[in-house]
């Protein structure tokens, strides 16, 4: 809401003063007038448009959400690593301290974009395996073995 009051306070400003500009007879082909112009009518302008660009946007939350699943799935394929590439979601909810639900959908998302497979052990337990993870070791910081 601050950001809205402050963008259209700046536009407003930069309106009045560009009003006062026109109707004062300066001559705009001088370099003073010039910068007067660009200091006290384009530059709180500017602003104006950037803080309502931001603030009308909306795009924050999603690039947040966007953000926090990324992190998520990258802490679920460094704990791949250092389970030798086999996880449950179980495991996963535990680890991150997700819900349970919310383990199970980003590891299917996984399992989509093809990173990790899906698999039922004769319990009918569902394990997710990273085959990439299995190269590296856990404890070597992403090293390759033998490498």
């Amino acid at each position: 809401m601050g950001r809205k009051i402050g963008g259209a306070a700046l536009l407003l400003l930069s309106a009045l003063m560009l009003l006062g500009f026109a109707r004062s007879g300066a001559s705009i082909g001088s370099p003073t007038t010039l910068f007067a112009v660009l200091i006290t009518v384009v530059l709180p302008a500017a602003g104006g448009v950037a803080l309502l660009r931001g603030a009308l946007g909306g795009n924050s939350r999603a690039r947040m959400q966007q953000l926090r699943q990324q992190t998520i799935d990258a802490e679920i394929l460094r704990l791949a690593m250092a389970r030798q590439g086999k996880l449950t979601a179980v495991e996963v909810a535990s680890a991150l301290a997700l819900p349970e639900s919310e383990a199970r959908s980003s590891l299917d998302s996984l399992v989509t974009r093809e990173v990790a497979d899906l698999d039922v052990t004769d319990e009918g337990v569902l394990v997710y395996s990273f085959h990439e993870a299995r190269y590296f070791d856990g404890n070597s910081g992403g090293k390759l073995l033998g490498g």
